[in-house]
């Protein structure tokens, strides 16, 4: 047993140490108390804008065409590349060459969560009536990519570059007829436009036959000698002009392409034309400054990594990326110049 006096000694070494272990406690908290400054870090990350929730890219048309193939090209390498972190899908919406799939995004205005393909239709289905909608009913974001243009003439042909094929052009339009697919207004049909406005043919004498099942009519038609030319996008005739088959005569393109090393562009044969089949990408109108910066960033990103670079390769495309800065005033410059070319022609009026 112990004495009092011990025993008052021993209350008063425990009541210490339990002093002790209050006060250890309370250091422990003000050491863990700078932590409180993470909030302070997350709110200055939130001043930006980062999707959500899922993330839907739309192809307004069906599975296997040109814009659907972009929207998977996408998706593959935004997610495969870890470039975004939320999940994405790529939605067929077809009708209305792309105006089906158009107007359903603009059902998700404001909103950075929905994308949608687009390309020069977009532009000249307004154009030509067709469509209401015009490139300023959204917002635009990313060129991503392109097909290039070429003139092409028989292999036998007299032909062999643009001042040759164009001054005979002009000078028997009536009895030179040329080759386009599947409709006229199309790209096919505005680069040649194009061409024989700086040539100095008159647009109105061309001598133009329609073939609605495009390259699988057109290529047949030239080889069989029933037109002179085709106006047509590089991928469906690169093979015959590689086999000798046919001639390409000149190609849209800024320079010169690996795939067809021989073949001059026109601004080397003295016509300031680059003419680009592109695609690109667009939001839904209304969105804010924060979410156009962010999928700049983002697609920014994604055409530099090597999955975009490979299928875009495999697709036979070329790159051809703008930012939302640069994109908006290339739309306003292609509109302009295709509004003039379908007025000149009588297309429009």
């Amino acid at each position: 047993m112990f004495g009092k006096g011990r025993l008052l000694a021993l209350v008063i070494l425990m009541v210490f140490v339990f002093a002790l272990a209050l006060s250890g406690c309370n250091t422990s908290e003000k050491t863990e108390a700078p932590e409180e400054s993470k909030p302070e870090s997350s709110e200055e990350e939130s001043k930006g804008w980062k999707p959500t929730s899922t993330i839907e890219i739309i192809a307004p048309a069906g599975p296997g065409g040109g814009w659907d193939m972009v929207a998977r090209m996408m998706q593959t390498t935004l997610s495969g590349d870890k470039i975004i972190d939320v999940p994405i899908i790529v939605t067929n919406k077809p009708g209305g060459g792309g105006a089906v799939g158009w107007t359903y995004l603009n059902k998700h205005e404001g909103s950075g969560h929905y994308l949608a393909v687009n390309s020069s239709l977009l532009l000249l289905n307004n154009l030509l009536g067709s469509s209401d909608l015009s490139y300023e009913d959204f917002t635009v974001l990313a060129n991503l990519e392109t097909e290039w243009e070429v003139v092409v003439v028989g292999a036998d042909s007299p032909y062999k570059t643009g001042k040759e094929f164009f001054e005979a052009l002009k000078a028997d339009p009536a009895n030179f007829p040329i080759g386009v697919g599947p409709k006229l207004g199309n790209d096919d049909h505005i680069q040649f436009l194009m061409l024989a406005k700086a040539y100095g043919v008159n647009p109105k004498d061309l001598n133009f036959v329609v073939y609605p099942g495009a390259g699988g009519e057109q290529i047949p038609a030239l080889l069989g000698g029933h037109v002179k030319a085709l106006t047509i996008g590089l991928g469906e005739v690169v093979e015959q002009h590689k086999a000798g088959k046919m001639r390409i005569i000149g190609v849209s393109s800024e320079e010169r392409l690996d795939i067809i090393p021989d073949v001059p562009t026109w601004k080397e044969q003295g016509v300031d034309m680059v003419f680009a089949h592109w695609r690109g990408v667009m939001g839904p109108k209304g969105m804010s400054p924060e979410m156009v910066e962010y999928w700049d960033n983002a697609l920014g990103k994604m055409v530099q990594q090597q999955s975009w670079k490979d299928n875009l390769k495999k697709m036979g495309q070329d790159p051809f990326y703008m930012n939302s800065k640069e994109y908006r005033e290339f739309l306003k410059q292609q509109n302009e110049e295709i509004k003039e070319l379908l007025t000149t022609v009588g297309l429009i009026k």
